[in-house]
């Protein structure tokens, strides 16, 4: 097939074992025989090169120029007819097809947002008080287990047509260094956006000019919930505090949202309403709650969706390195985004744990296939060239990557992106909005999730249901609200974990469990591991969701989950 366009180009490239410049790809595509001038890049390339370099192009085509004047002149190569096609070079860094077995029975999206045998994706599960909770998706989940690779790809997106924005990077920009300065900031910083989000809806005062109002009164205070505790009578006494001060607020176990308290975590900005006691105006007031308000994701919002019909893959924690990393799995999943059935995919989305890491969790290193970091990397970065060449791929970092566990995480390293520089994958902090054609994707590796499950009620946050305790923070618009606890927080002058926009689409991974499911119209998604259950995970109770990938629609929020495993 003649390589008319540039994806095309990519895609031969990629089968033959090699990444390019961008601007290499454009001199092949211009060429005057751009099938010649590939053939003679990758047959002239060094043995030990994994990138087509646009100055060697350049090189190459020089020779083009040379050859075709020799000709004219009557003075033909004997020996090195540059302008002549190579015979097929032999694939480098790329496996095989396979054929292991027939494409296997469909499943559905259970209430937990699971996968099962049953051939149909249902509603992702009825909410309680996380909110509504929507189709997920009218896609199948299907258990892909023989995906052979076609001989020449039929990949041929238009790539002018693609869009790749990030925002909330904060990778060169972080600024704390420890100081009590830097934790007061981020926490003004915290307050000050998330009661903006709150103060369009009750008329709140500061908590100095409660303490003066006279009892009985009809009040409003925004605060950030600095103690949750039960009294004798089993009501709840919330304290919050704002710039100004701290103050009492009771919420009587016989109201109709009493129950709301049980998703209150430490930390988090609300809005109460309420009638101040009798004896406020003596300095022992508390104000009685009549409403509570999460700052929360409108019931009326709608997301924004692409203009065309595109995919993104959405997977997370890869974990090479590990001896439970599902090699074979990947590869199937390489395989099929070759495949004509995956021909809308254009991009690839990791949130975080792209390699096992080293020291994460007790005895580790009994546990690991590849024991040094960088090797891991370099090992990450082989199975990365497996995938096709013209995808978009953006990835951020997790708590076993090679980064600073406290959020927000910058990316990565510069010796670490140039290992991982296959396909010119792009690299964000953990968490960062990714804009792909107009959909806003918040992509967050997902520690908090384990502090959200442990401190919550199961029926509102649990393991099998990831997706509800991803609902959880988007009732809070904050990606990690508790201090102090699991999750490491870094102080910088503004919190890069408030959700001050509302995402169209919320990714997580971490936990290793697949869920997915709407809330509010926001679609959430984690998206399980690719690596099998590890003895640490065992000796814990986590029995993970493996070789699984989210294939989402970007132009319906649709989306179809597949299974390599």
């Amino acid at each position: 097939m003649p390589l008319e366009t540039p994806a095309r180009i990519v895609s031969e490239l990629t089968s033959r074992g090699y990444n390019a410049d961008r601007e290499a790809v454009t001199l092949l595509s211009g060429a005057d025989d751009p099938d010649a001038a590939l053939d003679a890049a990758v047959e002239r390339a060094p043995d030990d090169a994994l990138k087509i370099s646009a100055d060697h192009v350049e090189t190459v085509l020089a020779e083009f120029e040379r050859a075709d004047t020799s000709v004219s002149n009557g003075n033909e190569y004997e020996n090195n007819p540059v302008g002549e096609t190579s015979p097929p070079q032999e694939t480098k860094g790329v496996r095989g097809n396979r054929n292991t077995g027939e494409v296997a029975q469909a499943s559905k999206a259970t209430d937990a947002g699971g996968v099962t045998d049953a051939g149909e994706v249902t509603d992702a599960g009825e909410s309680t008080n996380a909110g509504e909770s929507t189709n997920a998706g009218d896609g199948v989940g299907e258990n892909v287990s023989d995906v052979s690779r076609p001989d020449e790809s039929i990949r041929d997106p238009d790539l002018d047509e693609r869009s790749l924005e990030i925002e909330g990077d904060v990778t060169g920009e972080s600024t704390g260094t420890g100081e009590y300065a830097d934790f007061v900031s981020v926490f003004r910083d915290r307050f000050k956006r998330l009661s903006k989000q709150l103060r369009s809806r009750v008329n709140a005062r500061p908590t100095t000019a409660v303490q003066k109002m006279p009892g009985g009164g009809e009040t409003a205070i925004v605060g950030m919930v600095s103690d949750i505790r039960s009294t004798t009578s089993g009501h709840w006494l919330i304290e919050l505090e704002d710039t100004s001060g701290t103050y009492p607020c009771l919420v009587m176990k016989d109201r109709e949202f009493a129950d709301a308290v049980d998703e209150l975590l430490h930390d988090e900005v609300i809005a109460v309403e309420g009638t101040l006691s009798d004896d406020n105006d003596d300095g022992d007031g508390i104000l009685f709650v009549d409403s509570l308000y999460f700052p929360d994701v409108p019931r009326t919002y709608q997301p924004s969706t692409a203009d065309r019909h595109v995919q993104a893959a959405l997977i997370s924690d890869v974990h090479v390195g590990s001896q439970e990393f599902m090699a074979d799995a990947w590869s199937r999943f390489a395989d099929w985004l070759h495949t004509e059935e995956a021909e809308h995919v254009e991009y690839l989305l990791v949130a975080g744990d792209m390699v096992e890491g080293v020291g994460v969790y007790p005895n580790q290193d009994d546990e690991l296939d590849i024991v040094d970091i960088y090797d891991q990397y370099e090992q990450f970065s082989e199975y990365l060239k497996e995938v096709p060449g013209d995808l978009e791929i953006l990835m951020i970092p997790g708590n076993h990557d090679a980064v600073r566990l406290a959020e927000p995480q910058p990316g990565f390293d510069e010796e670490l992106r140039d290992i991982m520089s296959v396909h010119d994958a792009r690299i964000s902090g953990n968490p960062s909005t990714v804009t792909v054609e107009g959909v806003d994707i918040l992509m967050y590796h997902g520690v908090s999730l384990d502090e959200v499950i442990a401190e919550l009620p199961d029926d509102k946050a649990s393991y099998d249901d990831p997706h509800k305790a991803m609902y959880q923070l988007l009732k809070k618009r904050h990606v990690a609200p508790q201090f102090g606890g699991k999750t490491r927080l870094a102080p910088e002058e503004e919190d890069y974990l408030v959700m001050d926009t509302v995402p169209d689409v919320f990714h997580t991974g971490h936990v290793h469990k697949l869920g997915w499911g709407k809330y509010h119209n926001v679609l959430a998604v984690n998206s399980g591991c690719w690596q099998e259950q590890t003895a640490f995970q065992k000796s814990v109770n986590i029995d993970p969701d493996a070789g699984f990938a989210p294939i989402l629609d970007l132009d319906t929020l649709d989306m179809t989950v597949r299974q390599f495993s």
